[in-house]
């Protein structure tokens, strides 16, 4: 019966769609120590091994400056400053397969993600499993990046509309194509067992070019401890986790930039040497996170920080990774390496019930770490991908039952002053977001 349980959580940890079952994370991995019941054989059987799930996220959205640039669901159009859109509509199908003992031995999902502006596939992976030990897995196909918190938090389970700055330039669609080994334990009884270990290889461009343009792989690695009751903290729920990055991009171009200080001031440097050609440029990041949830009578006090560093390669218009190869009218463009940091800092409060429940989230992301106000200067070779954006949000959930959620969310937008022509000061970007979530 054990053997049993363990294949139905398979089924079901990922797929339900109730506060029980709830796909939080994107790649979630079985955890027996929850005891479904009895009337889960019944429930498997009836859906003999597939589930069909999805959710869809309407939205209306204003914006304090007609036109302006957000990553709050992408960019205004140049005379609006509000907008009705659909921002995700995703369809996903899981299969599982058990042998004649009930242990898992493969998975399967297949989700794509359809709106206004067109369709496109989210996942598309497989996984197996060992059953001897019961803590190896491997994944291979399209799927999410072992790497922080909150990039693997699902957008159907996140509490604000969109993931943070940062999150979306260093790695946009979350997704990458690849092969990734997990090692942990199906249980959790022994501080051991709670402990989960993820190294993956992947192309390293993401989903958000169609192939990859270099020979150079990427590699990632994330090692978590699973949610854990602290006694001494009132019973409170803490979870961790460091991760790392390895990567980079093969330069094609002879040019390439970096910031270095040059007669007393830091300057965009700018490197010719033929010897630049093929030379790979930097994507390292290392980061931290954790989270601790305190119960109350009804619902949970929850605190979240996440802190990335690191070294991020892209171009002098923008310091998100290049999907495909970046190119002007048929030339290679040089390549800028940057230093840059981030975080973000949840805190997150029910109101009494676990309908009711509001949203705090501070965040920062520094594309270039070594300058900043007015050093940042076209005379010095820097532009607006040099700016630190600071943001503040706040909002409101109500779920109104485990089908229909509502959201709203008022983001407070903060570039730095700097001495770049249209940004002297703060540009005005703030954006206020109602969405309606169904899902099922």
């Amino acid at each position: 019966m054990t053997f049993r349980v363990a294949g139905l959580l398979l089924l079901f940890i990922l797929l339900s769609h109730s506060d029980l079952f709830a796909q939080r994370f994107l790649m979630d991995l079985v955890d027996t120590t929850n005891q479904m019941g009895k009337g889960m054989l019944s429930i498997y059987e009836r859906y003999n091994r597939v589930r069909i799930s999805g959710y869809i996220q309407p939205q209306f959205q204003v914006i304090s400056k007609e036109g302006a640039e957000t990553y709050a669901g992408g960019n205004f159009s140049g005379l609006s400053n509000n907008r009705f859109m659909l921002r995700r509509g995703r369809l996903r199908v899981d299969y599982a397969h058990l042998n004649k003992n009930d242990d898992p031995t493969s998975y399967f999902v297949f989700q794509f993600d359809g709106t206004e502006r067109g369709v496109a596939i989210r996942d598309f992976w497989g996984r197996f499993y060992e059953n001897k030990f019961r803590i190896f897995a491997l994944t291979t196909g399209m799927f999410a990046r072992p790497f922080g918190h909150e990039v693997n938090l699902s957008s159907a389970n996140r509490e604000t509309p969109e993931r943070g700055r940062m999150s979306q330039i260093l790695m946009r669609t979350e997704r990458d194509i690849g092969v990734m080994l997990t090692v942990t334990s199906r249980k959790t009884q022994e501080w051991h067992q709670k402990l989960k270990f993820d190294l993956g290889v992947f192309n390293g461009q993401g989903m958000s070019g169609p192939m990859d343009y270099d020979s150079h792989k990427d590699v990632i690695s994330r090692l978590s401890m699973k949610p854990t009751q602290i006694r001494a903290l009132g019973n409170a729920t803490l979870s961790a986790a460091v991760s790392g990055y390895a990567g980079g991009i093969v330069s094609q171009g002879n040019v390439l930039y970096k910031t270095e200080r040059r007669g007393g001031e830091y300057q965009a440097v700018r490197d010719s040497s033929a010897a630049n050609l093929h030379k790979l440029r930097p994507r390292n990041y290392a980061g931290a996170d954790f989270q601790l949830a305190f119960p109350n009578r009804k619902g949970e006090t929850e605190f979240r920080a996440e802190y990335i560093k690191g070294q991020q390669t892209a171009t002098f218009a923008t310091s998100e990774t290049p999907g495909t190869y970046p190119v002007t009218n048929g030339l290679k463009d040089p390549l800028y390496s940057r230093s840059f940091d981030g975080a973000y800092f949840y805190f997150l409060q029910h109101l009494g019930s676990l309908e009711h429940q509001f949203v705090m989230k501070y965040d920062w992301y520094d594309p270039n770490t070594k300058i900043s106000g007015k050093q940042i200067s076209a005379a010095n070779g820097f532009g607006k991908a040099d700016l630190r954006y600071n943001t503040l949000g706040m909002g409101y959930i109500y779920m109104a039952n485990e089908s229909l959620k509502f959201v709203f969310y008022y983001e407070f937008v903060r570039n730095e002053k700097s001495a770049l022509a249209g940004y002297e000061n703060d540009i005005s970007d703030d954006v206020f977001t109602a969405r309606v979530q169904y899902n099922f």
